[in-house]
């Protein structure tokens, strides 16, 4: 079902820019690389490039194993029912919602949210040679730190990853637990924002660690500059729901198609 809600969103900690390094993380445009650097976009139409090896898809776990992701859209990827966003596929899951907010400062980013618990997700483009998940974690621990909190880097199911306690906003005292994921995949990078009880508790943490592992990314085969986001498409069933809230709301009919990123009400689907 999907359903207004009003808009929560739980945001990094702001550091002064001239204190924290050139390259703040996936959501900083000064730390994208120019269109010109050859690091920077796809060779996609460069004659000279060399052509880049294909990487090997992936398989599904062997039979008494459990299929572990994320995943690659040229992987073999286990059936589950999962939400189209384009550029990301997210599992349904009962109990949980699933959100598309529009955060000013990182863009559009997908939330499953349980409780008092929730797991943020966004896709970015990545260079062909290198991945961004160590710089990034360096990146944010830095401006962490610089901002009054603490950091550690910790080994999860999915390889490295970073836990920090960030100072709190009213009404909340004290310093915050948040869980950062990364995995580095072809192309792309996808990063994982565990807040709330499952940011420290591994009961709570459990069931957003499987649906991170079941998210699809599908990269695209057109040229992207590393570290810009990948494009969230909004599921036409719930663009026809949010013209319909609209419409029972008293809203007139729209003189132009609806944008879903433009500032509103928040789609939610809850299963």
């Amino acid at each position: 079902m999907f359903r207004r809600r009003r808009r929560e969103e739980v945001t990094e900690p702001e550091v002064p820019e001239d204190e924290v390094s050139e390259d703040l993380g996936p959501d900083d445009e000064e730390a994208w690389d120019e269109p010109g650097d050859e690091e920077s976009w796809d060779e996609a139409g460069d004659e000279t490039a060399e052509p880049a090896e294909a990487e090997e898809p992936r398989e599904a776990g062997a039979a008494g194993e459990p299929a572990w992701g994320p995943w690659d859209v040229a992987d073999d990827v286990p059936a589950l029912n999962r939400v189209d966003f384009g550029s990301l596929q997210v599992p349904v899951v009962d109990g949980f919602e699933i959100q598309l907010n529009i955060a000013d400062d990182q863009g559009p980013l997908i939330a499953v949210v349980r409780g008092d618990s929730s797991l943020q997700v966004q896709a970015f483009a990545a260079p062909k040679s290198d991945g961004l998940w160590e710089d990034v974690r360096q990146e944010i621990a830095t401006a962490v730190t610089e901002a009054g909190g603490r950091a550690e880097e910790a080994e999860g199911p999915f390889g490295p990853e970073l836990h920090v306690r960030v100072p709190g906003e009213q009404p909340q005292a004290g310093l915050q637990p948040i869980r950062f994921l990364g995995m580095d995949g072809p192309r792309w990078f996808l990063r994982g924002v565990m807040t709330g009880p499952a940011a420290e508790q591994p009961a709570a943490a459990a069931p957003f660690e499987e649906i991170f592992a079941g998210l699809v990314v599908v990269r695209g085969d057109h040229p992207v500059p590393p570290r810009d986001l990948l494009e969230i498409t909004l599921p036409e069933e719930a663009r026809k729901a949010m013209e319909e809230q609209m419409a029972a709301a008293g809203d007139e009919g729209f003189d132009e198609p609806l944008n879903p990123f433009e500032r509103g009400p928040e789609i939610t689907e809850t299963r």
